[in-house]
């Protein structure tokens, strides 16, 4: 196995495990923050990890993050996009009661989208070409960045008593309302809404982006 996906694994195992303590909490946070710089541009954090994200951006032509290749599902374009959007709902919209960073600063009309959902169920063949054709790359990627700063700030003032706390269902709803989750999607939160905040933390603030991650990879090496 690569290197730095067998530290990465080591790593979750140790923050599954500290989640898990009470009397382990500065540990805990520690681990997911580094755990989470990873699966981001290491600008995100500037810590000096390896960035299994920068792994995808390397090198890869506006073509390459646009392309959906045959018996593929997601452009590398989708496949951030949605994992920014699953972050940006689940760390501010239900860890804290924050504004997602997606309702600030117009990011609608800068992504030249009109979607507030993941992509969640939703979305077929034609949707996801259309996403991948018009949104906008750098936007995109300031987007997941602002998301990124924006978990790694909430996580930092988490005390060890909220990581046994349930979500709560006022927050749940409220993704509903605001068009986040789509009705068709709402396993989604009868999901999110089973788990602690500790849960969240590991899916899908770090695990979550790390499959889609080495997707995307497997994407880039069929599109280029």
């Amino acid at each position: 196995m690569d290197p730095n996906r067998k530290h990465w694994n080591e790593q979750l195992k140790l923050l599954r495990k500290a989640l898990n303590d009470s009397e382990d909490h500065q540990t805990a946070i520690d681990l997911f923050l580094r755990q989470h710089a990873m699966v981001h541009d290491a600008e995100m954090s500037n810590v000096g990890l390896y960035s299994f994200a920068d792994e995808v951006w390397d090198r890869a032509s506006e073509m390459t993050l646009r392309c959906v290749p045959p018996k593929f599902e997601h452009s590398i374009a989708w496949i951030i996009w949605h994992l920014a959007r699953i972050e940006d709902m689940t760390m501010n919209g239900l860890l804290v009661a924050k504004t997602q960073v997606f309702f600030q600063d117009d990011w609608p009309t800068k992504l030249k989208i009109d979607l507030r959902h993941s992509g969640n169920v939703v979305m077929d063949d034609v949707d996801v070409t259309e996403l991948s054709k018009v949104i906008d790359i750098d936007a995109l990627k300031a987007y997941r960045l602002a998301v990124g700063r924006s978990t790694q700030e909430v996580v930092k003032a988490l005390e060890a008593d909220d990581l046994e706390r349930n979500i709560e269902p006022a927050r749940l709803q409220e993704l509903l309302e605001n068009g986040s989750v789509v009705e068709e999607a709402s396993d989604l939160l009868t999901y999110w809404g089973s788990l602690t905040i500790a849960g969240l933390l590991l899916m899908p603030s770090t695990r979550h982006n790390f499959v889609h991650l080495n997707e995307a990879l497997r994407v880039k090496k069929k599109c280029q």
